[in-house]
């Protein structure tokens, strides 16, 4: 709730800066970002009420984890629940990609 809370002070923000009302938002989910999708939309669905984004529709898109090798230096799109670098094997990585709640897109209606 707190993560939908937030989303849409932001956006409520943007929507009112331009005098509009909100008719979509997009927000990017990685896999490791702790943030349920499906939650996510119940949140929306129910907090959305009463304000600019009464109507607005919220749109999800999927990012893909991506690691780069402290041993090679190669970056690469992996699993999951398998952060090893797809170059030479290595389990020395680190998550460059894949951890985000990004907010994508707003569309306004003027």
């Amino acid at each position: 709730m707190s993560v939908c809370q937030a989303l849409l002070v932001q956006v409520a923000a943007i929507a009112r800066q331009r005098g509009a009302a909100v008719a979509s938002i997009t927000v990017e989910i990685g896999p490791l970002s702790g943030v349920d999708s499906a939650q996510l939309l119940l949140a929306f669905a129910v907090m959305r009420a009463g304000g600019n984004c009464a109507t607005a529709v919220l749109l999800i898109e999927t990012a893909s984890v991506e690691v780069r090798c402290l041993s090679c230096g190669a970056d690469s799109e992996t699993l999951v629940n398998r952060l090893v670098c797809r170059a030479c094997g290595g389990f020395r990585t680190r998550v460059i990609a894949g951890d985000e709640l990004r907010l994508r897109r707003v569309e306004l209606e003027v």
